[in-house]
């Protein structure tokens, strides 16, 4: 089954690794198919609108180019959103939730907020009655510590809550999250020995503890090989063995720090791939991704390349 094929998608990982350029990657793709597809960010420092050269994205729905839509969701603004989704009638919203004891509930509810802004996604992609909004909605997470805790929010929801429409639309998205035909994980990590440590951790935190499948590995920012295994070793000892004044001790220490940068490399992307059997597309090193119209397209396309 193609990755795209289905309904949620939550883009994870540890901070800094790329996961907003892998969800924008994977949201063009899918809109490209002309799948309906939201971008959904959470409370984040927003770098989409770079990425696809538009106007900044903030908490409300916006078009970005066709069958592609983003929001940079707030707990304010989602939590708004999402109670007029479930009452659907705004003075019926405003008396419910304009009573500044029950917003100072709300705020103080632990979990919560997290839940106004994964619910409003969620809603979007699987409503309780009628057609979804799009087809596919990619949750863009934030690092790793707080993605678990988001995640865990429905999921203490369902065990705790009383019955009601909070129970109700929790134990439905635990469903569909558990659902590798409908939903699942894409896991970013960089091929470095920290990455992918968490990154381990983080997948057997999915696996084991949520039980939401992990539906693809995406190793970001590797390196072209320059130098096979056994030229390695020479590389190495090169600087170590020139005077110190000659011309070309310089290019031997750059190929030195070359060699070692590729051997972590190496090493990191085998244990990585060695502990997850999900399929891996391994995305080349870029510069000027913010600059490079094309290099969006061109991520996107290598995201189709799984091993």
């Amino acid at each position: 089954m193609d990755l795209l094929d289905r309904r949620f998608l939550f883009v994870v990982g540890k901070g800094g690794v790329g996961k907003t350029t892998v969800a924008t990657a994977l949201a063009v793709e899918a809109s490209r198919r002309e799948k309906k597809v939201l971008l959904a960010m959470v409370n984040c420092k927003e770098r989409v609108s770079q990425l696809l050269g538009t106007d900044p994205i903030g908490s409300k729905i916006v078009n970005l180019r066709e069958n592609l839509d983003a929001v940079n969701m707030t707990p304010d603004a989602a939590l708004e959103e999402y109670g007029l989704m479930i009452l659907k009638v705004r003075a019926v919203y405003n008396a419910v939730f304009g009573s500044r004891l029950v917003r100072a509930f709300l705020k103080g509810t632990p979990g919560l907020e997290a839940w106004s802004m994964l619910g409003k996604a969620f809603y979007h992609a699987s409503p309780p009655r009628g057609e979804p909004d799009y087809d596919l909605v990619i949750l863009d997470a934030p690092a790793t510590g707080h993605a678990l805790d988001m995640l865990r929010v429905p999921f203490v929801i369902e065990s705790v809550a009383p019955p009601g429409i909070l129970r109700r639309d929790a134990a439905r998205a635990v469903e569909l999250f558990r659902d590798p035909v409908q939903a699942g994980a894409v896991v970013v990590t960089l091929p470095e020995y920290m990455p992918v440590s968490e990154t381990l951790e983080l997948t057997k935190a999915l696996t084991e503890e949520l039980k939401i499948p992990v539906l693809q590995l995406v190793i970001n920012r590797v390196l072209t090989v320059l130098f096979v295994e056994k030229e390695r070793s020479v590389l190495e000892s090169l600087p170590a063995e020139l005077p110190e004044n000659t011309d070309i001790r310089g290019l031997a220490v750059a190929g030195k720090r070359r060699v070692l940068r590729e051997t972590v490399q190496h090493r990191a992307i085998r244990r990585v791939r060695g502990h997850i059997e999900a399929p891996c597309s391994e995305l080349p090193y870029l510069n000027g991704l913010e600059t490079d119209p094309d290099a969006i397209n061109m991520l996107s396309k290598a995201l189709q390349n799984r091993e």
